[in-house]
C-alpha cells in the first residue's frame, strides 16, 4: 500500500469531520463517525486483497466514504445526500495528493452513489466503485452494531414481552437480507458471514427471553 496517501487521506478525514458544524455539535456521533469510517476501510482493503483490486485506493475509498459529514448541513434531511457531497469534497483532495484522473473518478463515483445508489457525474458503476457500499453495509451488521442497535431500542428498559418483539423482528429482518446482491463472491461472503453472526446471536437472545417466562421444553 501507499502509506503516504493512506496517512494523508486519514489527516483528511479527520480534520474535515472534525470542522463540519454538524458534528462539532454531536461530538458522540464524530468520534462513531471517524470510527465507523476506519472500520468500512478495513473492510474495503480485505475485499480489494481477495478480489484484485487496487489496495491503497479501495481503503481510502473507505476512510473518505462519509467525508461528506464534514460540513454545515442546515438539516438532517441532508443525510440523504452526504454520499454525493462527500465525493465533491473529496475530489481537490485526491487531485491535490496525484491521483489521477480514472483513481479519483472511481473513488469519487463509489463515494458518490454509496448512500442511494445515485451519482450527479457520470462514470463507469464498477464493482471497485461498488464495494465502497458493500463495505458500508457490511460494517452495519457487526458487533458493535448489535450493542448499539439495543442501546438505541433502549432495550433494558423494555418490558419482557417487547424484547421478545424486537427480537422475533430482527431475525425475520435478517432472514430477508440475505437476498441482498453484493458486487463481489469476498462481500458476499463476508455479509452472509455477518448474518449469520447475528442470527446465531438473535436466536440465543431469543431462547433466554423464552426461559425467562417459561419452563421450556
Amino acid at each position: 500500500m501507499n502509506m503516504e496517501w493512506i496517512e494523508r487521506t486519514e489527516a483528511f478525514l479527520k480534520q474535515t469531520l472534525s470542522s463540519g458544524t454538524y458534528l462539532q455539535k454531536n461530538p458522540a456521533q464524530l468520534r462513531y463517525r471517524l470510527e465507523h469510517s476506519y472500520r468500512v476501510a478495513n473492510i474495503a482493503k480485505t475485499i480489494a486483497e481477495k478480489e484484485g483490486f487496487d489496495v491503497t485506493l479501495a481503503t481510502m475509498a473507505g476512510l473518505l466514504h462519509d467525508v461528506g459529514y464534514g460540513t454545515d448541513w442546515a438539516s438532517e434531511d441532508l443525510w440523504k445526500e452526504h454520499g454525493r457531497i462527500g465525493a465533491a469534497m473529496a475530489r481537490p483532495f485526491l487531485v491535490a495528493l496525484g491521483l489521477n484522473e480514472q483513481q479519483v473518478g472511481d473513488i469519487c463515483y463509489g463515494i458518490a452513489i454509496h448512500v442511494d445508489d445515485q451519482a450527479d457525474f457520470a462514470w463507469e458503476r464498477t464493482a471497485f466503485c461498488e464495494t465502497v457500499g458493500d463495505a458500508d453495509n457490511i460494517d452495519r451488521f457487526d458487533a458493535y452494531r448489535i450493542y448499539e442497535t439495543l442501546e438505541y431500542q433502549h432495550f433494558s428498559e423494555l418490558t419482557l414481552e417487547e424484547k421478545r418483539e424486537k427480537v422475533s423482528t430482527m431475525l425475520e429482518k435478517l432472514n430477508r437480507l440475505k437476498t441482498i446482491p453484493f458486487a463481489t463472491p469476498t462481500a458476499t461472503a463476508m455479509w452472509l458471514q455477518r448474518l449469520e453472526d447475528y442470527t446465531a446471536f438473535y436466536q440465543k437472545l431469543e431462547r433466554q427471553l423464552a426461559a425467562s417466562c417459561t419452563i421450556l421444553p
